[in-house]
């Protein structure tokens, strides 16, 4: 029972320092554009490769935000909302799936002050996304869903990305090993066929929870 607490209290701790570093959406997307000035990404490591992901999803996620939107019944359940909570998003530039989760995400969070989006770099936060790994890797994007009123209790996760997606995922990797450019350019057309519908469901599934 004791160490249960300490466990929690940490996690607490972890979430807090991670929040105050945290970034909004619009701070983000305006990092983001940073980095492509200057040909850099973010995260511990420095490559081409990386540099190229980074400009990729900048213009990725600018298309996604201009063309997601929410439909009326979602705004309404959204404007229905009364409880808060934070989303806090780990992840970093070179993020494939974050281009498209992020402004769907937006997409909820603005439709209510209930939600508070906030983004943070995964590099900077390791002993915290440990502590939410995805089949024991530390895959991003990575979405806490926190409760303020609960002593920034994580009530949800989601991520890094829907079941379709990965499920693609799973079955690449068992023919090939590992993901390479080619499939990562057709999960990106996966995405955009399905027009954030999965992800858009799942999310709204998590407001859902207590």
């Amino acid at each position: 029972m004791q160490e249960s607490t300490v466990k929690q209290n940490s996690t607490k701790e972890l979430i807090t320092t991670a929040l105050e570093r945290s970034m909004s959406y619009q701070e983000y997307t305006e990092y983001l554009g940073k980095l492509v000035a200057e040909k850099q990404t973010s995260g511990a490591t420095q490559s081409e490769e990386l540099v190229h992901y980074t400009l990729l999803n900048h213009q990725r996620m600018r298309r996604w935000h201009k063309k997601f939107t929410l439909s009326d019944a979602e705004s309404s359940i959204l404007n229905e909302r009364s409880e808060p909570l934070v989303w806090l998003l780990l992840t970093e530039s070179w993020c494939g799936d974050a281009a498209p989760v992020l402004p769907v995400l937006q997409a909820f969070a603005q439709a209510t002050p209930m939600l508070d989006l906030r983004i943070a770099l995964r590099d900077e936060h390791e002993e915290l996304l440990d502590r939410f790994l995805t089949d024991n890797a530390r895959s991003i994007p990575k979405l806490l869903v926190v409760n303020p009123e609960k002593d920034m209790q994580v009530q949800a996760t989601w991520g890094p990305r829907p079941e379709t997606a990965r499920k693609l995922v799973l079955a690449y990797k068992e023919r090939h090993g590992k993901l390479d450019a080619e499939f990562r350019e057709s999960l990106q057309k996966w995405y955009n066929q399905d027009g954030g519908h999965e992800i858009r469901t799942e999310v709204m599934a998590l407001l859902t929870l207590k």
